[in-house]
């Protein structure tokens, strides 16, 4: 229970942020209702940066912690998951598991908002926790604590495409109008997003990874769908939580990852009519299919949002795009047309974002 002390610090805490943010630069775009700030290089909502800045100052993280970092839309709720199926596979079986009745988004708390659920998800023995934050915004306690982190990308154009649609969902569902795709494409062009630019928020994840590979792992969506089974077993050695031989030879793995299934997931209860804070469930899931952005953005479109990785991207060694486009694209540098309708990561696989 939260002292009276506690409260006022609290109050006087939010206050003082309120007041920072509302100096900062500021847009109102992608159809929200509130302002977007531009913060240290990068774009938040008022609600997301004042949790940014409470975190900052107040959470304090353990060695055992495992915290799950993303830009929206690159598969959170999938990844949130598998990972927590994995970790509580000896706590529940595939009828008790609460991932039936509750959003992926719920049974693994933001670090953003829900201090509270975590601490007491940590005293249940789940270390998980996740976060939209870019890796220079982390709290100092994550990286001097040692926890290992878990970072998961995907191709911008996926990425656009589905932060699009989910934005769009969420305005349909407060009564506001949504903003035309290709005005929010300009803006995720620009960099104006949330949590954006996407491309600075994967580098700073990457370059970590780099420097800590032991408590940073670095994952890509597309290979996540390519083979499942295999990164989820690379995943589970990495927190700490191994699948013995006899687990592997039960099918196991495979079990989880059937249950975090699209399908699954997507057709319980929970998630077609229910809510996570004031937007409904079922906006987080939409296709999850790897290529979709080629029913929406026109040739010109991916082509200019694949240079625009590639010149973001450049020297990293960060492969988001196949070789192929990468060629392509730098044909193009030299005055010839790609042929970028052949596309990005062609799995037909179905999977939760």
């Amino acid at each position: 229970m939260e002292s009276h002390l506690e409260k006022q610090n609290r109050d006087v805490l939010q206050k003082s942020f309120e007041e920072m943010i509302s100096t900062l630069p500021k847009e109102n775009c992608w159809g929200f209702s509130e302002d977007q700030y531009q913060y240290q290089g990068f774009w938040f909502t008022p609600r997301f940066l004042q949790g940014a800045l409470s975190a900052q100052q107040q959470f304090q993280a353990q060695p055992t912690d495992i915290i799950l970092c993303s830009s929206p839309r690159t598969g959170t709720a999938w990844l949130k998951s598998l990972t927590f199926a994995t970790i509580t596979r000896t706590s529940y079986n595939d009828s008790t598991t609460p991932l039936l009745s509750k959003m992926p988004h719920d049974v693994v708390p933001f670090m953003e908002f829900d201090h509270a659920q975590f601490s007491t998800n940590r005293h249940l023995g789940i270390p998980l926790l996740a976060t939209h934050l870019p890796y220079s915004f982390l709290p100092r306690s994550i990286i001097d604590s040692g926890c290992k982190l878990i970072y998961i990308c995907r191709d911008p154009k996926d990425t656009f495409v589905s932060l699009y649609h989910f934005i769009a969902g969420h305005c349909k569902s407060q009564n506001t109008q949504p903003i035309q795709l290709d005005e929010a494409f300009e803006l995720f062009y620009e960099g104006v997003s949330m949590f954006g630019p996407y491309w600075d928020h994967v580098l700073g994840y990457w370059k970590a990874s780099l420097e800590r590979p032991d408590k940073l792992m670095f994952l890509k969506y597309e290979d996540l769908v390519e083979d499942t089974v295999l990164y989820l077993k690379k995943t589970a050695e990495f927190m700490g939580y191994p699948f013995s031989s006899e687990e592997q030879q039960q099918g196991v793995p495979e079990n989880i990852v059937k249950m975090c299934s699209f399908d699954n997931l997507s057709g319980l209860e929970v998630i077609k009519t229910g809510r996570h804070r004031e937007t409904e469930n079922n906006i987080f899931f939409r296709k999850g299919k790897v290529g979709d952005w080629k029913n929406y953005l026109t040739t010109e479109m991916a082509q200019r949002l694949d240079q625009r990785t590639l010149q973001k991207l450049s020297g990293s060694e960060i492969e988001i795009l196949h070789e192929e486009i990468r060629d392509s694209c730098h044909i193009a540098t030299k005055g010839r047309s790609p042929d970028i309708t052949r596309g990005t990561f062609q799995a037909n696989r179905v999977i939760s974002e």
